[in-house]
């Protein structure tokens, strides 16, 4: 299984409440599913390093190194991090994507770039990080050639609001399928809405789309993710990859 994301058209990016749940997660959708461990939820490296090379080994791999809510005072955290284990994937802001491609030196990391919605189709804003708090807003091609040259991997796209900014979203899908790069839609993702906004990315051919799909399948009262919610997406996800690999 370890190739799966790798290999995957669509992986699914989902949390976990512990290592069972994580585990349940994992086997369910056949290892195809990346799992988010949150820097947020640790107080330093070492004791990050430590748990996540336990889900590591259960995991095989499968695992997404977040910030937590896009919080852009996370991303040197999810660098130094990074720099000791080399994660599958890596969650960060747009202007920190440089410094962690340099602090994880491994190829095979996939390292994805926040940029925010603008409200206007063809536009975001890469103004992601901690000190901006102003707009800075350039077209889409231009966010994906300049997180190329700093070693990025993907957009991740958030906050969508679910199906609130399809038609930005579609431009962005547009773009990342003509600039040859992944697609990561973030943000109000959930198990009715979800098979739309995927599908929305491989009609416009982009290569590899991986849907966060968070809080709206976390059961309030557990805090685990529902094993359910996953299957069913999972069943979608299966069958639109069968079709647009075919």
């Amino acid at each position: 299984m370890a190739q799966n994301f790798y290999n995957d058209r669509i992986c699914l990016n989902v949390l976990a409440s512990d290592i069972t749940n994580a585990k349940e997660i994992y086997e369910a959708t056949d290892g195809h599913v990346l799992i988010g461990l949150l820097s947020s939820n640790y107080t330093s490296v070492q004791e990050a390093l430590e748990d996540i090379r336990v889900y590591d080994k259960v995991l095989d791999g499968s695992i997404s190194l977040g910030l937590g809510g896009g919080n852009p005072e996370q991303w040197k955290m999810v660098a130094d991090i990074s720099r000791e284990y080399k994660p599958r994937h890596i969650n960060q802001v747009f202007p920190k994507v440089g410094y962690t491609r340099a602090a994880v030196n491994h190829a095979q990391t996939m390292i994805n770039s926040l940029v925010k919605p603008t409200g206007q189709p063809g536009l975001v804003d890469i103004a992601t990080g901690p000190t901006n708090k102003s707009l800075i807003i350039v077209e889409v091609e231009a966010a994906i050639q300049l997180t190329k040259e700093m070693g990025g991997n993907s957009l991740k796209f958030f906050p969508m609001g679910g199906t609130s900014r399809l038609e930005e979203y579609e431009a962005v899908a547009k773009a990342c399928a003509k600039e040859d790069f992944y697609l990561e839609p973030t943000g109000g993702i959930d198990v009715q809405n979800s098979p739309q906004i995927i599908e929305i990315a491989l009609q416009a051919g982009v290569k590899k789309v991986i849907p966060h799909v968070y809080s709206s399948i976390i059961d309030g009262s557990t805090g685990r993710t529902r094993l359910e919610d996953v299957q069913s997406i999972y069943h979608f996800v299966k069958k639109l990859g069968d079709q647009y690999d075919e």
